[in-house]
């Protein structure tokens, strides 16, 4: 990729974001009823591609359930208000309702409550007894005790996540979690995640995970970007993340997936992330406003509640319907924000990609005039993609 000098003897390269890229349409169109968006992990496959962030506005047990009757995974965050409190709805009407300047400091105090282990059994059984997948979240430092009593619970998925991820963590005031020997612990798949670069990639990808997370600070919610100034733009991330996992199949012969987690707020960009090269994408905001999402039409950040440095945010994103609309459609908006499988099919079928891993060969442009060119109606008054 080109480097450009930025000061004297200082180079960058230059980065892509979903805005700044566009696909181009196939030599041969498929009906769009004829492709497959079906995907695989842990031996198993998934009629749905698209992944519900574990995030406390978007997933509680009953999102959990729709979801996975419609053949998706919604991720349950085992350390968010559904396993420190028995009773949650009570805490996020609290949530909803708080003032803009007061939101932050309220989340920061509901969440100083202790988990309780009790309740992760609780919520993952309450799950499987709708005979859907349970899939949980927790950071690495809580990795080796919820994975064990999830486990135990009979989840089906279970995700290392934090906001950086590596192989080679360092910490004096804490033992940092061997994931070679968790992954190998485990009886079930094991998704590791954040990460945004090769190298970091190909290392996480040989611990013996079964998935990777691919985003650092993209998301809605998240101001982890603006607080830490870190972060990698979702297209050039989810490229050089998947040509990790193409080097590391063609060295061991495991196809490993990866999950372009964040920063897709529309049909058009979930449809750009697997083009360039995601097994699968994680949604949040998307997700948030569904009438079966938890958080009544707020989204906030993971790291929100964090006591010392928050990296998050709440935001208002209503409620547009449903979540088999959002989904599956009919779409009631002209945004892209719902019926995205629709979209995402549409898509494949006029690149001429029958499934997933032909939409990963897509022709990508560099387009930044992709969202105005010839929008000046839509900008001026603010609807379709001028909102």
């Amino acid at each position: 990729m080109a480097q450009f000098y930025i000061g004297v003897n200082r180079k960058a390269r230059r980065c892509y974001g979903f805005d700044e890229i566009a696909l181009v349409p196939g030599n041969v169109t498929i009906n769009p009823e004829d492709v497959d968006v079906s995907w695989e992990i842990g031996g198993k496959r998934y009629r749905v591609p698209i992944l519900a962030a574990a995030m406390d506005g978007v997933v509680d047990v009953n999102f959990a359930v729709a979801m996975g009757k419609f053949g998706g995974l919604a991720v349950l965050n085992l350390e968010g208000v559904q396993t420190r409190y028995e009773n949650p709805f009570e805490v996020l009407e609290k949530i909803s309702v708080a003032m803009p300047e007061e939101a932050t400091k309220l989340v920061q105090s509901l969440y100083l409550e202790p988990i309780k282990e009790k309740l992760v059994s609780k919520r993952i059984e309450e799950i499987k007894k709708a005979k859907v997948p349970a899939i949980v979240s927790a950071i690495p430092q809580r990795a080796a005790r919820f994975g064990e009593i999830a486990q135990e619970a009979g989840v089906d998925i279970f995700i290392v996540q934090s906001t950086v991820t590596t192989v080679k963590h360092i910490s004096k005031s804490y033992k940092a979690l061997d994931f070679k020997k968790f992954c190998k612990s485990m009886k079930i798949p094991v998704i590791i995640g954040n990460c945004v670069t090769y190298e970091v990639a190909l290392e996480l990808l040989d611990t013996g995970a079964s998935g990777l997370l691919v985003g650092i600070g993209p998301g809605a919610a998240c101001t982890t970007r603006g607080v830490l100034g870190i972060g990698v733009p979702q297209v050039t991330a989810t490229i050089d993340c998947a040509e990790a996992r193409n080097a590391y199949y063609k060295k061991k012969k495991k196809y490993i997936p990866i999950i372009t987690d964040g920063g897709m707020s529309t049909g058009g960009d979930i449809c750009k992330a697997f083009a360039c090269g995601a097994d699968a994408v994680m949604v949040g905001s998307a997700f948030a406003r569904a009438k079966e999402a938890p958080g009544r039409g707020y989204h906030w950040g993971m790291a929100t509640p964090h006591a010392n440095l928050p990296r998050g945010t709440r935001i208002r994103v209503g409620v547009t319907g449903s979540l088999e609309e959002i989904l599956y459609g009919p779409a009631r908006v002209d945004d892209g924000s719902q019926n995205l499988m629709g979209a995402l099919q549409t898509s494949m079928g006029s690149v001429g990609a029958k499934n997933i891993k032909e939409m990963q060969k897509a022709e990508i442009i560099i387009a930044p005039s992709i969202q105005t060119e010839g929008k000046v109606f839509q900008v001026a008054q603010r609807v379709g993609m001028g909102k």
